[in-house]
């Protein structure tokens, strides 16, 4: 162990190696190791099986190539650690097995070797590292300067980085749980719900049922509460097909939250890709929230329902070199991160202070092991990647040849699996919207951002807003892609809750704590003339109105709709638009809202829009319109109308307007059924009207149709199921201000 005055030497002197064998400045007591046979260096992690002679223990492998020495040091009840060297070393990896050591076995790892950081070596002993296959993690993050691999109050700040803490970080993180995996899945039957069909709902575990009535309150919050028959009955009366869960890997929290009494909620910084996050189990931290995630995962499948993960592999917890030494950092930093020319700094694409270095082979392991993992053992449907192209860049540029897509395009596994990218990052060259290769879909941000224009009448014209209701054709008609690529969504986690979209033109994040500087500013909102909450029920009443339209336009758009949970009740988060560490009141849902008739409405609207859509394949098409006649009579598959009842010239497109009419045949539907016979439908006409005065629409006549149904009206709060009032084809009709209506060919 280095003395003080070597941890203290100069910058530019690196300290020696040291071994944890002090704490606080005594002599800690080490227990007898016990034995540790050779094992095996696969799998990675810590696997509990029968080893020779019928004996059972665990087997421990970590991948550390440039490390000097690898001690598993495990972990009993009052904290006592017990070293044990692991002294086989394959392919670069250490490994060893340990009779004995059963299932529900805390342990961590501390890895030897060089403390250089002007080279990248970061390697300090005295941390207790997180094995990175960790299948379950217990006890909480805690980030106070002992688990800092460097000396975070020393004088120099400028140089800080470089001086090695040897101070032991075991008592202050949580540690990896020994689990036994003995679960076949035989009696699980996945929705495999076809891409064309699938309506997502964008969740958090414990935000969607911490006040939730219905669930008893031990279970709120937590992966039981969402299986809880409560939970799921909402899920299936809105007929959504799929939940999307925030971050639900292990993740911990930053330190300048932790030092403004508040914590990471949404969870977009991972440190544990095999480990359900522990704070979501009801039943326990010793590997019980394993068992819990997948009875989770049964009973949402049971309910005709898949689960997609939001997975950040993109970077991790330990965030810059200022940062703390909680797992990879310190099992090899040079191999794991992506650093600059001067290696003592991190290339950070992610804007969280590292970058993981995708294009090397172990890190690439790493993310497809977890991926798989999830899949065949957790149960799970699909992912979404959290700044994809941080994942898709090679050396430095994105790249859609990039070793991450090849591999996920040929894995056996992976490649079945939904794949949903958020296509871009923050580093040159990362937006990619529209450039992922076939399997992939992606976040539609152009589709976000021209719905929300067109309703606050802020488009120039209508070009935009046609390409975006019929498939974004512009964006994703190339290499065999499919509408369905494109995920459509007016809100998500990040931003304004649907409500707060037509209530707030500013955010307001003062809870944050950041003197509301963080938080995007371009939010392209309408408060409807009143900044937040107000009494004016004139205002509440148009709000309401505007929710319907950006509800029935999503819906009745093509391509796969995204709702974020509580959008349906007109959940509000007070104007905050960046809600990351609020976990309270501000970000769960407010069930109450379902006993106000205005929002139980908004509710039923959005419930009806969705079976309307799950019944009528011209509103999940499989492939683009081509805007050509199929027929000697002229019909079209897809049509654009103006007000006066006319097809739509070019000139048109480009006309400032505030009214579009979409003619969506039924006839003309591409594909077969599973029986092949051709898809028939019935035909539909859209007007869509974001003017502030009502509007003359006149509506087409032969061949398109001799008469149509109302079948929605935004304007009207309530929805009636009965059939609606029935209009001649050449009337002309009234569209009230700020409306969607749905008509019916009849």
């Amino acid at each position: 162990m280095t003395s003080a005055a070597e941890q203290r030497a100069p910058a530019g002197e690196p300290a020696g190696s040291g071994q944890p064998a002090a704490v606080n400045g005594s002599r800690r007591a080490v227990p007898p190791a016990p034995a540790v046979w050779p094992g095996a260096p696969t799998p990675l992690g810590a696997r509990f099986r029968v080893g020779p002679d019928g004996v059972a223990g665990t087997n421990f492998a970590l991948w550390a190539a440039g490390a000097e020495a690898v001690r598993v040091c495990l972990f009993d009840e009052r904290g006592r650690e017990t070293p044990i060297p692991l002294t086989e070393l394959t392919h670069e990896i250490w490994h060893g097995f340990v009779p004995g050591v059963m299932p529900g076995q805390r342990y961590g790892y501390r890895v030897d070797g060089r403390w250089d950081p002007w080279t990248g070596a970061r390697w300090n002993p005295a941390k207790l590292l997180l094995d990175p296959y960790a299948r379950a993690v217990d006890g909480e993050f805690r980030l106070p300067p002992e688990v800092y691999g460097h000396v975070r109050d020393w004088p120099e700040q400028h140089v800080a980085d470089t001086v090695r803490d040897e101070r032991d970080s075991a008592p202050y993180v949580p540690k990896g749980v020994v689990v036994h995996d003995d679960d076949d899945w035989s009696d699980d039957r996945r929705p495999k719900t076809p891409w064309a069909d699938s309506v997502i709902y964008e969740l958090h575990v414990r935000g969607f049922t911490a006040l939730h009535p219905d669930i008893p309150e031990e279970l709120r919050g937590t992966y039981a509460g969402l299986a809880h028959p409560a939970a799921i009955e909402h899920l299936v009366r809105l007929g959504v097909t799929a939940v999307e869960l925030l971050p639900v890997h292990q993740f911990a929290h930053e330190d300048h939250l932790l030092r403004r009494g508040l914590k990471n909620y949404w969870g977009y910084n991972s440190i544990g890709y095999f480990a359900p996050h522990a704070a979501y189990a009801a039943s326990g931290t010793t590997g019980q929230q394993v068992g819990e995630f997948k009875r989770m995962v049964r009973a949402l499948h049971a309910a005709g329902i898949e689960v997609i993960l939001d997975v950040v592999y993109n970077h991790t917890a330990e965030a810059g070199e200022l940062g703390p030494t909680l797992s990879l950092k310190g099992i090899d930093n040079r191999g794991y991160y992506r650093l600059q020319g001067d290696a003592r700094r991190y290339a950070d694409y992610t804007g969280c202070g590292n970058t993981l270095h995708v294009v090397q082979p172990q890190v690439l392991r790493l993310i497809t092991d977890s991926l798989r993992y999830w899949v065949t053992e957790m149960g799970v449907d699909g992912f979404r990647f959290d700044l994809a192209a941080a994942l898709a860049r090679s050396m430095h540029d994105v790249d859609m040849l990039s070793p991450f897509l090849a591999v996920i395009a040929q894995d056996p596994v992976l490649r079945r699996m939904k794949l949903i990218a958020e296509p871009w990052d923050i580093g040159s060259g990362g937006y990619q919207v529209g450039a992922f290769p076939p399997l992939w879909t992606e976040w539609n941000d152009r589709y976000r951002d021209a719905v929300r224009d067109f309703w606050r009448h802020a488009l120039p014209d209508v070009r935009e807003m046609g390409y975006r209701l019929s498939g974004s054709s512009d964006l994703y008609a190339w290499g065999g892609r499919r509408p369905y690529a494109s995920v459509n969504f007016v809100t998500a986690h990040d931003g304004f809750t649907l409500r707060d979209l037509v209530s707030y033109e500013r955010k307001h994040n003062e809870a944050n704590g950041e003197n509301n500087r963080d938080g995007t500013g371009d939010n392209r909102s309408w408060n409807c003339g009143t900044e937040g909450e107000t009494g004016d029920e004139r205002v509440r009443a148009l709000r309401r109105r505007q929710l319907r339209n950006l509800l029935t336009t999503l819906l009745l758009s093509t391509g796969v709709p995204m709702l974020v949970a509580g959008d349906e009740l007109g959940r509000t988060q007070r104007g905050n638009n960046n809600a990351y560490c609020q976990d309270n009141e501000i970000s769960w849902l407010d069930w109450s809202l379902l006993r106000e008739p205005g929002w139980r409405a908004l509710y039923e609207l959005t419930s009806r829009l969705i079976a309307l859509r799950h019944r009528h394949p011209v509103l999940r098409r499989r492939a683009f319109f081509s805007g050509r006649a199929h027929s000697a009579d002229g019909l079209r598959d897809l049509a654009w109308f103006t007000s006066r009842g006319a097809e739509m010239t070019e000139g048109d497109w480009y006309a400032p307007a505030a009214t579009l009419g979409m003619y969506l045949s039924g006839r003309d539907i591409p594909g077969r059924d599973e029986r092949g016979a051709p898809v028939v439908d019935d035909s539909f006409l859209a007007v869509l009207h974001a003017g502030d005065r009502p509007t003359g629409f006149v509506l087409p006549g032969p061949p398109w149709a001799e008469r149509y149904e109302v079948v929605v009206d935004t304007s009207r709060e309530e929805q009636s199921e009965a059939p609606g009032t029935v209009h001649p084809a050449g009337e002309e009709i009234t569209v009230p201000a700020r409306a969607v209506l749905l008509l019916k060919v009849a």
